[in-house]
Formats: C-alpha cells, sequence, structure tokens
C-alpha cells in the first residue's frame, strides 16, 4: 500500500507533529492521502500552503487532500473552500488518531484551540533517515505580539511533563538517534503549567541525565527575556548541550521592540549575549529578525542591521514583515513592500557575511560532526559541514580544511 503524503511547512513543532500524523494516518489505511500541515506566521506561507495544495491535486487527482496546521486553525472556511481540498482539520484534532479513520467524513473538523489546556504525549518512533530528531516540550504561547497571529493557532501555553519527555527521548535514543532538539511553541516559557513551575532549562539537566547515551542536545528558539539562571548555568555547564542558540530577537530598535510589545529591549540583549559567551565562549548566537515593521524609519532599521556585528550573531532567520488580519500591527502605518524586500535583503547579506567570517574562524580546527545522510552533516555550532566517507548516524571528530561558499569542508581527524 502506497504510504501517506506528508507536506509540512514552518516550525519544528510542525515537522514532529506530522510524524505523529503519518503514524495516524498509516494505522488507519490512509495511503491515499495527502496531508499538508500549513503554516501562517507569514502570508507567504499561506501562499506557499494554497500552492502546494493545488500541485497535489494536478499531482494526485485521486488522492484525499487533508489540510491542517495553523493556517487551517485560524481560517478553516477559507481552506475548507477551495476546491481542492477534502478535509480541513484543526490543530488539536490532527493529533488525534480518530481524525484519520476512514468513517471520518467531516469536511471541517476545526475546535476552538483556546479552550485547550493539556498537550497530551504522541511518543513517535523517530525521523525516517535522521540522526537528529525533534521531541515535544511545550506548545501555544500566552504572549500577544502585535505581529504574530500564532497564538490564535496553537492556543495558550502548556507544557509537558518531565516523564512524558524523557519517555519520548529513551524511544528516540533506544531507535538510534544521536541528537534530540527540544521544541515548542514558546519553549522558554516551558514548565510554568506544571506543579512547582520548572524551569527548561532544569528540564533539559534532569532529561540528560535520565538519558545519559543521549550525545548532543539542541534547544529551538528561545524569548531572549525568558532566558533565567537555570538556562544559563545549562548553557555554561553542560557539554552535551550544543553550542548554538537561537533567540527570538525580531529587531535592534527599543522602539520598534516596544511597537512589536516584545519583552526585551535592545541593551538588554547586548548584555544576553555578551554573558552567553562569558559563559560558553565558543557558543553560535542566531536570531530571528523583522525587516519593515510597520513605522520603522531607515535609523531604526540601522539599529537592527547593525546588531548583527555587535552581538555577533551567527545564523539568521530574516523574515520581511507581513501583515497578519487581527493582529495589532497590521493597523499600524505600513511601509511600502519594496522598502521591505529591500531591508530584508540587506539583513540577509549582513547575515551572509557573518556567517562566512564565523565559518572561516572555524577553519584548521577539530569538532564532532553529526552525520545526517551520506558525506554531509552539521557540527555542534549547527554549521553545515562536507565529510567524504561518512555514514549517516555517525558522530565523527574532524578537521575543518576550508570553506566553500556557506558549508565547511572537514576530514576525518586521525
Amino acid at each position: 500500500m502506497r504510504a501517506p503524503e506528508i507536506i509540512t511547512f514552518g516550525c519544528r513543532l510542525n515537522a514532529f507533529e506530522s510524524e505523529i500524523m503519518r503514524g495516524h494516518a498509516e494505522a488507519a489505511g490512509l495511503g491515499d492521502a495527502v496531508i499538508v500541515n500549513s503554516c501562517a506566521v507569514t502570508a507567504e506561507a499561506e501562499r506557499q500552503t494554497r500552492q502546494a495544495i493545488r500541485r497535489a491535486r494536478r499531482e494526485r487527482p485521486e488522492a484525499r487532500i487533508i489540510v491542517t496546521g495553523c493556517a487551517a486553525q485560524i481560517d478553516p472556511e477559507r481552506y475548507a473552500a477551495m476546491a481542492e481540498v477534502d478535509r480541513v482539520i484543526g490543530n488539536a484534532e490532527k493529533l488525534a488518531a480518530a481524525s484519520f479513520l476512514p468513517d471520518n467524513e467531516s469536511a471541517v473538523e476545526v475546535s476552538d484551540i483556546m479552550s485547550v489546556r493539556r498537550t497530551a504525549p504522541h511518543p513517535i518512533q523517530g525521523f525516517e533517515g535522521r540522526a537528529r530528531a525533534l521531541v515535544q516540550v511545550q506548545n501555544g504561547c500566552d504572549h500577544r505580539c502585535t505581529f504574530c497571529i500564532i497564538p490564535y493557532g496553537r492556543g495558550p501555553s502548556r507544557s509537558l511533563a518531565l516523564g512524558e519527555i524523557t519517555a519520548q527521548a529513551r524511544i528516540l535514543v533506544d531507535g538510534g538517534t544521536r541528537e534530540l532538539v527540544l521544541t515548542g511553541v514558546d519553549l522558554s516559557s516551558y514548565g510554568g503549567d506544571l506543579p512547582g513551575a520548572p524551569s527548561l532549562g532544569a528540564a533539559a539537566r534532569r532529561l540528560l541525565k535520565a538519558v545519559p547515551e543521549l550525545a548532543r542536545l539542541r534547544l529551538s528558539s528561545l524569548d531572549p527575556a525568558a532566558i533565567d539562571g537555570d538556562l544559563k548555568d545549562l548553557i555554561g555547564s553542560e557539554p552535551r548541550l550544543m553550542p548554538h542558540i537561537h533567540l527570538s530577537v525580531q529587531a535592534g530598535d527599543d522602539m520598534i521592540l516596544k511597537r512589536m510589545k516584545r519583552r526585551h529591549r535592545r541593551a538588554g540583549f547586548l548584555r544576553l549575549a555578551g554573558e552567553l559567551r562569558r559563559l560558553r565562549p565558543d557558543i553560535a548566537i542566531g536570531a530571528d529578525l523583522i525587516a519593515g515593521f510597520p513605522s520603522e524609519s531607515e535609523e531604526m532599521f540601522a539599529n537592527s542591521l547593525s546588531l548583527v556585528e555587535e552581538a555577533g550573531l551567527t545564523w539568521l532567520h530574516v523574515f520581511p514583515y507581513s501583515p497578519r488580519h487581527g493582529t495589532p500591527a497590521a493597523r499600524m502605518p505600513q511601509l511600502p513592500r519594496d522598502l521591505v524586500r529591500e531591508r530584508a535583503a540587506r539583513l540577509r547579506a549582513a547575515g551572509d557575511g557573518a556567517v562566512r567570517r564565523f565559518l572561516d574562524g572555524q577553519v584548521g580546527k577539530e569538532q564532532k560532526i553529526l552525520v545526517e545522510k551520506a558525506d554531509s552533516g552539521r557540527s555542534a555550532h549547527y554549521a553545515p559541514v562536507s565529510l567524504a566517507g561518512a555514514a549517516p548516524g555517525e558522530v565523527i571528530a574532524a578537521r575543518a580544511l576550508r570553506r566553500d561558499g556557506q558549508m565547511l569542508i572537514a576530514e576525518a581527524a586521525p
């Protein structure tokens, strides 16, 4: 029987949930299904979702097309109205096995995500063909950044108990996974809804102790305002936590940060970056940045652009600002789209230069490489590495010989 096809957009949490849906669809015998797991973070993400739906119908005219994810949760009627779509299910429903049973024929099954108060564990056996796997520890968000629609697609913040996280990690590690990434919508808020309010740093430390065979651990995007003492201690003292932290910075100008309703300011972020480097001198710091936020002047944008060098940022995720219907920022004075795209291009160029400088600094150094597929993998700093002769799943000591574009060329250490 043909396996169900899963098309995933957006964040790492969506990728994790796609694996849950894959298991449910296979168990239900939905070999003829195409499941589109959508994203709503930008208008472009939604455009790509609709494009994928139409392409799937052209290429698989006989298939049953099911649409889910944040875009479907926020605006189910829009996707149900597409001629290509057979069924729309919400972000809560997509995790339930019953949603994929053949006798479930409801065209739209989307509940009120704001009423969800618990994230149940959904163990998966692994990520096919990957030495790295994702582990969901948190879902939802209680903050209301003025540009962000995602809380309305994910609901309130809720955390998984450490025992549930450890059980999932044990399954993956016993199956051969060498590196795990803890992920969530607002990962830094982990534990606030649990008895005793365990912090993310404390939970990660207990996980590493409970699963000593786990070689490498990573954390997905963190809110700079929520990095507490426990997390700093983990970053500074735990060698199995990789020296790569990605922060949802969004802007480098205080007025824009205020209008975004972010909880940090420029000086605070720069202090944090400096503290992280003192704790872990070899750390690579990445960041999400938004270009062209409403009312952003050239001077304000320059403050974001200069942050790349001042904070020593390496891996950037740059988003041209995209108005999301129903958010406060969509009602603010908008910039011309050409200007937004031009500023995004300038930020990306600054990021590309930072990556090249960082990789040049890695040449000649020995480091551990997680081999993800034949002849390639990633360093502890998340740098892409070409390494001939290495088998997927191995962690190999290698020496970087040179940089080729935005990749290191390495050889196994003697």
